[in-house]
């Protein structure tokens, strides 16, 4: 194995200017100071640059998701709050449901675009556009009927969250369609899930008791219209 003797105070001459990344990286490793003449092999001056290489690439997905975290990106609560979307009879937590978080409507909104468009439908327009306006209705629907009022990022939130069955229904209609007895028992069970889920929430978040059906009967006709770009 070769052995290198280099004065780390030689950097600015030849040939030795090309290790100085190296000489820089293992001095700030093993403390060396400019000046010493360092003994260098192969081994002892590439190994701390891997194990540095290594360390950088398993942490930087946990910088990451530190800085996703800054942003107001909160993986637990949005898989809490798609754990509640996918069983409509367990308890909403309203103080979770109340916080306004738009990553995971996006997304769902994303995915049944996406599952119409493999299905062979170009409805991303209309997607947004439902979704929008259906938001804007029961948004001035809720402030009427509950005493505290509601922003229209918690409106959106919810109805975004409560989107995922839809996607599952459209994920469907990739395979098979659903014009037909079977499609059209299916969407109304979605049609009804959805509601349920998304009036259910609103219900825990607004301390609204006794409106569900109140609430779900419109969250139906929304989300109805999603189910006839899915089946038609």
């Amino acid at each position: 194995m070769e052995t290198l003797l280099i004065p780390t105070g030689s950097c600015s001459q030849q040939p030795q200017k090309k290790l100085c990344p190296y000489l820089a990286s293992y001095c700030a490793i093993n403390g060396c100071q400019t000046g010493d003449n360092l003994t260098l092999t192969f081994t002892n001056l590439i190994t701390p640059l891997i194990i540095r290489s290594r360390l950088v690439t398993i942490l930087m997905p946990v910088e990451i998701f530190m800085d996703l975290e800054k942003l107001g990106i909160n993986f637990d609560h949005i898989w809490q709050k798609t754990l509640t979307v996918l069983n409509p009879m367990k308890p909403a937590d309203g103080s979770i449901m109340n916080e306004t978080d738009l990553t995971g409507p996006i997304l769902f909104c994303v995915a049944l675009g996406a599952t119409l468009l493999l299905a062979g439908k170009v409805q991303f327009g209309y997607v947004y556009g439902m979704s929008a306006i259906g938001c804007l209705g029961i948004h001035a629907l809720l402030n009427l009927m509950s005493s505290s009022g509601v922003s229209y990022g918690c409106v959106a939130s919810v109805l975004g969250y409560c989107l995922l069955p839809m996607v599952m229904l459209s994920s469907c209609a990739i395979f098979f369609s659903l014009q037909g007895t079977f499609g059209t028992v299916s969407a109304l069970v979605i049609i009804g899930w959805c509601s349920l889920s998304a009036s259910k929430i609103f219900m825990s978040a607004l301390a609204m008791e006794g409106q569900q059906l109140l609430i779900a009967y419109p969250c139906a006709l929304l989300y109805g219209l999603f189910a006839l770009l899915t089946v038609f």
